[in-house]
């Protein structure tokens, strides 16, 4: 072996070209030799997608979970029902490359194997990124990780943030048995008490938390994912402290019902940093339509927004003789416009030469411009061939 090869630092600059490899490359190559094993393994056990790779390390289990080689798939998760949890010495084999973990993603529930770990147990102390159920937050929560994905909100959250002050990627996925009263205001609660968020999904929060958020230096993306009929829940008298949200460059909001809440968020602060903009919402009149294009345009993100994104499918939103919203003009202020893409159901957008020419005038850097009219029986553009193509002409 080459001399070169006992160097760790060379031996992990080797391995590194290999990480988008099979897996079972790294168990080779852990098998190769001793000098080999350990970053080997490391490797190796860097990202799990569930807990069966852990449990398979277990004696009893591992039948279990490996049938003829193969690790079973999601059609037989259901493996788990009616085994006994874990001994004391079956959780030692269990937690054996548990500290080699960076990333961890568990989807399936079996939390009733593990009830023989101590909940204040750290038993990933390397783990960076975090998918899980609510489950297992008491668990597998080290103070080093800085990312995670929830699958629910439940009182478990509590424990799970106050163990990580210093999360800066929080992912929070609501199921269909979300209680938008109630654990809106538990998960408002808990995000408080984050102070170094960079990426922040959830649904809806109250007003406290979005306090927090517009003066928080560190959140640069903030995605709003509601996914639920929740009617609105801020007032315009106690909105009116919001601070600037001095850092943010996403800002998403997506699966709304009403977009009342987004639409006073939007009047009441600035994102002068902002370069993405998305909106889906179902239920957009025309009336929340023009105060939303009003408030983007008001936002201080002139000089920085490159893409917008605007969505309503809903059929029953307005009148179909209801008058074509005149948006174009509102975004004729962002001179650094990328993407716009509006698709409104009914009403439909008034596009015609004179402001199909002003637009693209005013946005010498745009890439891609799509109106659509999900309804095909409307239309209100009245561009010509000709203005067509004398507009294309400024968009090399």
């Amino acid at each position: 072996m080459h001399q070169a090869l006992l160097v760790p630092e060379v031996l992990l600059e080797i391995f590194a070209y290999v990480k988008t490899s099979t897996q079972k490359l790294f168990a080779a190559l852990a098998r190769t030799c001793k000098i080999f094993h350990e970053p080997a393994m490391d490797l190796l056990w860097t990202e799990i997608h569930g807990l069966e790779p852990l449990l398979g390390c277990v004696t009893r289990l591992h039948p279990l979970i490996y049938r003829r080689g193969t690790r079973l798939g999601k059609l037989t998760i259901s493996w788990a029902k009616g085994v006994e949890p874990l001994s004391a010495h079956e959780a030692r084999q269990f937690l054996r490359h548990s500290s080699r973990i960076r990333t961890l993603n568990i989807r399936s529930a079996h939390p009733h194997l593990l009830s023989i770990i101590p909940a204040e147990a750290c038993v990933f102390p390397r783990l960076r990124s975090l998918s899980l159920s609510t489950a297992y937050l008491n668990l597998f929560l080290p103070h080093t990780f800085h990312q995670s994905h929830l699958l629910t909100v439940d009182e478990g959250l509590k424990s799970f943030v106050t163990r990580c002050i210093a999360l800066e990627h929080l992912y929070i996925y609501a199921d269909h048995y979300y209680d938008s009263t109630s654990q809106r205001s538990l998960l408002s609660d808990r995000i408080r008490w984050c102070t170094r968020l960079v990426t922040l999904s959830c649904p809806m929060l109250d007003l406290e938390a979005w306090k927090h958020l517009s003066c928080l230096p560190t959140l640069l993306k903030l995605e709003i994912d509601q996914g639920y009929d929740d009617p609105p829940t801020l007032s315009e008298q106690d909105i009116v402290n919001l601070s600037p949200f001095l850092n943010i460059t996403t800002l998403s909001f997506r699966q709304l019902f009403y977009a009342v809440d987004i639409i006073m968020v939007m009047q009441h602060s600035q994102f002068p940093s902002l370069k993405e903009f998305r909106l889906e919402a179902d239920h957009l009149s025309s009336e929340e339509a023009e105060e939303l294009f009003h408030a983007l345009s008001r936002c201080k993100a002139c000089r920085t927004l490159e893409e917008i994104t605007i969505c309503s499918d809903e059929s029953r939103l307005a009148p179909l003789n209801s008058e074509p919203l005149t948006s174009i003009p509102h975004f004729l202020c962002f001179t650094q416009l990328r993407t716009l893409q509006l698709m409104f159901y009914n009403p439909c957008i008034y596009l015609d030469n004179d402001i199909l020419l002003q637009a693209m005038s005013s946005w010498p850097h745009i890439r891609t411009l799509a109106i659509n009219y999900l309804d095909d029986h409307l239309s209100s553009s009245e561009v010509s061939l000709r203005g067509l193509f004398t507009a294309l002409s400024l968009c090399p």
